[in-house]
């Protein structure tokens, strides 16, 4: 299946499931949806990044959190939060902590978003369909990243 056809919760501003539509409907019609975001960390408290695939069709080529995707229809966060683990990293379920909540807004592409931590000193393999590279960085390194790479 291809993701434009991926079937998404359509949710209020509550976070209430009002409806259905593909993933291309909801982003054409900017409708507020879900999205869940992993960030890895290994026991040092380095964290694992990611630079998008160029074939991607949101953010090609950019930096991103360890994991992350789409809630789609009937799935919740957490169902969400593994899957993406598995299908970008090759990462088998992990005991996943919620750190922060972001409601749907302009800015999240109006995407109501869980970010959950994991900590892992597990072998990260990724998905070269998904993700071009991906490394480890202390949070000294992650900072100077960002501030070269602000998009």
């Amino acid at each position: 299946m291809n993701e434009y056809d991926e079937i998404l919760d359509v949710v209020d501003s509550e976070n209430n499931v009002v409806g259905k539509a593909s993933r291309l409907q909801v982003h054409k019609n900017e409708l507020m949806h879900r999205s869940a975001h992993i960030l890895v960390f290994n026991t040092s408290g380095d964290l694992f990044v990611q630079k998008r695939a160029m074939v991607k069709d949101e953010s090609p080529g950019l930096w991103d959190s360890s994991a992350a995707g789409h809630v789609e229809s009937g799935e919740n966060y957490i169902s969400c939060a593994n899957r993406e683990l598995k299908e970008e990293l090759e990462l088998s379920e992990h005991l996943l902590e919620e750190v922060l909540y972001i409601p749907a807004q302009r800015k999240t592409f109006w995407e109501h978003v869980r970010v959950f931590k994991c900590i892992t000193n597990r072998n990260i393999c990724i998905n070269t369909n998904e993700i071009s590279e991906g490394k480890y960085l202390t949070l000294f390194e992650l900072r100077v990243l960002m501030k070269l790479n602000p998009d």
